[in-house]
């Protein structure tokens, strides 16, 4: 056989491509407009954790961590999840240090589900998560979370359960739509998991950035799902360091022992200066934490005036650092082709369609993600930029 004459890609993942975000921020280059499409923050965070990562450096701490991660960011997780939540863990066998969220996402997945088992999400959902459960072999079930208040349907929801319901996936605070979930929704998964005997993966990386005085409720506090909850976090989004992928997954010793087990063959460790500054992160007051969260509702604030003043229906959201709205108004049908021709080329101003997180596309086809972790007076000027669609 010729080279070449089998495709060299995995065919599991030939239905996704590249991602929404390569091309869109490749967009923004190419055009020389305000990138609102991928969710970092255009400053950094905060002065302490930048330093703590400067002094790892310099102290040497520079080679492979321990397989589980540093000792001193495995306590300073334990220490945050009974600090802010009163969950007990032991350090030395209940936390995992991964390379980013995803990267924890991925080895849960693929540690938890086999071929044929499903797993249930809600859409939209961030895009690695229909591409680890492909790559698990496992199947895809999804209850649709709808402009603009995105709440569950309890009907939908059940009807995505079965007998071959191996996970619950959850994201909350949740990407793209900003919604927090309640705990009476929370207790609506938590007793379908009960009773299909199914795990919860639990994407809490938002977790500490809520507002309006809202609360982050983690699954594994509710009745009887501490025992079968994986509950994933980062450094990225709380500290505004996207870029160092620092991570880390808790819960049962031998579910977390079987995470183990696979992220040994994706990255063995990584990140290693950059744990240290990352124990250091979580040690901050409360006070660091809630100016983090203030700081953030603000510019969340600005980004939806303006919106608004440019004819918009938003969904103000709950957390997170993005903002839905519906560009139907402008008499747009389908927000893909808008992002990528319009709002780029006349506004100069890049976002992202929410469905391409969806595998129920109608539901979603004139909806735009905007990411409101940027400068003020950045968001300003989009804002100006995109009342321009709506006088032109």
């Amino acid at each position: 056989m010729q080279p070449g004459a089998r495709p060299p890609a995995n065919a599991l993942l030939e239905p996704f491509g590249t991602t929404i975000f390569a091309e869109m921020s490749a967009l923004a280059v190419a055009r020389d407009a305000i990138n609102l499409g991928q969710g970092f923050p255009d400053t950094d965070g905060p002065q302490a954790v930048l330093d703590a990562a400067k002094a790892a450096i310099d102290a040497g701490r520079n080679q492979y961590p321990p397989g589980p991660g540093f000792p001193e960011l495995l306590n300073a997780v334990a220490a945050h999840q009974q600090r802010f939540y009163g969950i007990e863990l032991d350090p030395a066998n209940q936390i995992l240090v991964t390379v980013g969220a995803t990267e924890a996402i991925a080895a849960s997945i693929l540690a938890l589900c086999a071929p044929g088992d499903e797993v249930v999400t809600f859409e939209p959902y961030y895009d690695s998560y229909a591409a680890t459960i492909a790559l698990a072999g496992a199947q895809r079930r999804t209850c649709v979370l709808r402009f603009p208040d995105f709440a569950i349907d309890p009907d939908e929801l059940r009807s995505a359960f079965s007998e071959r319901t191996r996970v619950v996936l959850l994201n909350s605070p949740h990407n793209p739509t900003g919604k927090v979930f309640t705990r009476a929704e929370l207790e609506l998964v938590a007793g379908l998991a009960r009773e299909y005997d199914a795990w919860v993966v639990t994407d809490e990386v938002y977790e500490h950035l809520v507002f309006d005085g809202r609360e982050h409720i983690p699954m594994s506090t509710l009745p009887g799902m501490a025992e079968r909850t994986l509950a994933i976090s980062s450094a990225g989004k709380t500290f505004s360091t996207t870029g160092w992928k620092v991570g880390w997954v808790s819960g049962p010793a031998p579910a977390v022992a079987g995470v183990r087990g696979v992220k040994q063959f994706l990255t063995y460790v990584g990140s290693g200066p950059f744990q240290l500054a990352t124990a250091t992160g979580l040690g901050l007051a409360d006070e660091v934490y809630a100016a983090l969260a203030d700081s953030l509702q603000g510019k969340r604030d600005l980004l939806v005036a303006g919106l608004r003043s440019a004819g918009l229906a938003v969904a103000v959201p709950q957390g997170t650092y993005f903002v839905i709205a519906d560009v139907s108004s402008l008499g747009v049908s389908d927000a893909l082709a808008f992002c990528r021709d319009v709002i780029a080329q006349r506004a100069g101003v890049v976002a992202v369609p929410v469905s391409v997180f969806c595998d129920d596309v109608a539901a979603a086809r004139s909806l735009v993600r905007f990411a409101f972790c940027k400068r003020d007076e950045v968001l300003a000027d989009a804002a100006a930029r995109l009342a321009r669609l709506t006088i032109e």
